[in-house]
């Protein structure tokens, strides 16, 4: 958007899965698949064709030319991701290229859950692990940045952004220039929190289908341009066209959240990949509470976001939102200040117009709003919002600010770029 706003008067976002011819002046949809319609279906949850299909989509990304490694969080999807990377790693070309031992990287703030459980599965897996430090300051600084380049002023993806904007950085500098990611797979599988709420199976899959259709508007968003900003390339196996195929597919009483029978989000693709013989990952990883990428980096640095709004947004502001803002409306002083921003880089209302909007709580669309009453007063997109599940939710006594100095541990082997090779300092 930034290379049009300055010349183009109109301008949109160009949908995703279409092409556009100039004869016919219109767009045309290509993509059509059979969840598209979100017909509701019937095929029976079979663990072992979900782990092939998911399996076959991280080996085709493993084709490549570059030094490259692995986003891991330490929560189930990235965890997998990892463990099959690593897995399948040794006879591609791409081991003999660079080694068979795989790099991963993981970022959060001092002492996150992230960052405690992204080591434990580096060394399950004998990945060489880069741990990246940063602090509530760091993430604010670098605000403004990040707006620029992630072209929103949805909170959500500016809260998630920010510390893979860090990272990305980070992982440049050492001379990596592909990683594979996790994105995905909450959307396909009702892996948000809130899903825990989702009433019948009918309703579980249209979230599903909605989620997955605005992809672009968030989560992938985010993972392109908080990684293309720093010239890295991000290849996310979970949205592999055949592979979503299979999961789509699946009966979505699979995907239902039922605790009475042990049965917690993602229970299928956990239960895929629960191999007692070949262990993909150890258990309480693989059954690991769902943490939100900006929850998971650190509680607190959602607070700190709160509270550094707040010292720039006044009351009589959030009062006057709707004439300043009449489009999307910011209802919270947060929202507010990434608004002000985004605004001051992309005046034009066509911009404005690109994201969107509506009431959520912890991810969700505005229509799974509606499976909760409590949720209508308490419409934060962090999964600490989805009150009554979330294992660490909300604390009123949680402190707003992580005073832990800015630091990157660099006891760690370094990839240094070379022509043709990859030199460990």
């Amino acid at each position: 958007m930034k290379g049009l706003s300055d010349d183009c008067e109109h301008f949109e976002s160009f949908p995703p899965g279409h092409l556009y011819t100039s004869k016919s002046r219109g767009f045309r949809r290509w993509y059509n698949p059979p969840w598209f319609s979100e017909s509701i279906p019937s095929v029976p949850y079979d663990p072992l064709v979900l782990r092939h299909a998911f399996e076959n989509a991280v080996i085709k990304r493993l084709m490549t030319d570059v030094p490259f490694g692995v986003l891991l969080s330490g929560g189930l999807d990235s965890s997998l991701v990892a463990s099959i990377t690593a897995r399948y790693l040794a006879g591609t070309k791409a081991a003999k290229q660079w080694g068979s031992q795989l790099h991963s990287f993981c970022v959060g703030l001092e002492g996150s859950p992230d960052l405690k459980a992204a080591k434990e599965v580096a060394d399950y897996l004998g990945t060489v692990h880069h741990e990246f430090h940063f602090t509530v300051q760091d993430g604010i600084d670098a605000i403004e940045d990040v707006i620029y380049h992630i072209e929103t002023y949805d909170v959500t993806t500016i809260r998630a952004s920010t510390p893979m904007f860090l990272m990305s950085r980070k992982i440049k500098s050492l001379g990596v220039k592909m990683v594979i990611s996790g994105e995905g797979s909450d959307e396909i599988f009702g892996g948000y929190l809130y899903f825990h709420k989702a009433p019948n199976k009918e309703e579980l899959h249209r979230e599903t289908c909605h989620k997955i259709k605005a992809l672009h508007q968030y989560d992938c968003l985010r993972a392109n341009k908080a990684t293309s900003a720093w010239g890295l390339e991000a290849r996310v196996p979970f949205l592999d066209k055949e592979f979503i195929k299979v999961a789509m597919s699946i009966d979505p009483e699979s995907k239902m959240i039922k605790k009475d029978q042990g049965r917690i989000e993602k229970w299928i693709l956990r239960k895929a990949f629960d191999d007692e013989e070949r262990p993909y990952l150890p258990k309480h990883i693989l059954y690991r509470q769902k943490e939100q990428f900006s929850d998971g980096v650190g509680y607190s640095w959602i607070d700190g976001l709160k509270a550094h709004a707040a010292k720039h947004v006044t009351d009589k502001m959030i009062l006057n939102a709707s004439y300043i803002f009449p489009h999307n409306t910011p209802t919270t002083k947060e929202a507010y200040y990434y608004r002000m921003i985004f605004e001051r880089f992309f005046p034009q209302n066509s911009a404005r117009l690109t994201v969107p909007g509506g009431a959520s709580v912890a991810c969700s669309t505005a229509k799974a709003v509606e499976w909760d009453v409590a949720w209508k007063n308490n419409l934060d997109p962090s999964g600490r919002a989805a009150l009554g599940v979330h294992l660490s939710a909300y604390d009123a006594e949680a402190p707003l600010i992580s005073n832990v100095p800015s630091k990157v541990i660099d006891s760690i082997p370094r990839m240094v770029e070379v022509p043709g090779v990859a030199i460990h300092t």
